[in-house]
C-alpha cells in the first residue's frame, strides 16, 4: 500500500488530526505512530500516521510539526530516512534529553508519552 498521491478529503484531515497530536506532544518525551492511531480510533492506522508524519516535514518555523518526537513501538528512529540528513531526528531528539543509541530510544517506558491517557 502506498502514499495516496491525491490524497482525498478525509486523508487530509486525519493528517491534520496527526499532525494536531503531534503538536501536543511535550519536549523530551515520544509516542508512537500506533498510539497515535489508537487515539484517533484507528486502531490499525499506524501506517497511515506514518504518512502524515511524512507530509509534516515541509513545516517550518511555529507551525512546524515535531514528527521527531514520533518513533515505532520499539522506540527505532524508523522515520530518520525522511529528515534532512540521516542524523537530524537524533539530533533533534538528543537537544531535548532523550539519550539515542543505535537509532533507539533509551529509556522509552519513561519517555512514553501516550495521547490516550495524557489527553483525557
Amino acid at each position: 500500500m502506498k502514499t495516496p498521491k491525491e490524497p482525498t478529503e478525509a486523508h487530509r484531515n486525519f493528517f491534520r488530526d496527526v499532525h494536531d497530536v503531534v503538536r501536543l506532544i511535550p519536549r523530551g518525551r515520544v509516542t508512537t505512530y500506533g498510539a497515535i492511531a489508537h487515539y484517533l480510533g484507528a486502531r490499525h492506522g499506524a501506517r497511515m500516521v506514518g504518512w502524515a508524519m511524512m507530509a509534516a516535514h515541509p513545516s517550518v518555523g511555529p507551525d512546524a510539526i515535531p514528527a521527531y518526537r514520533v518513533v515505532n513501538r520499539l522506540g527505532l528512529l524508523t522515520g530518520r530516512q525522511h529528515f534532512a540528513t540521516p542524523t537530524a531526528m537524533q539530533n533533534f531528539l538528543e537537544a531535548e534529553g532523550i539519550q539515542i543509541i543505535d537509532d533507539q530510544v533509551q529509556d522509552f517506558k519513561t519517555r512514553f508519552w501516550d495521547p490516550s491517557t495524557e489527553l483525557t
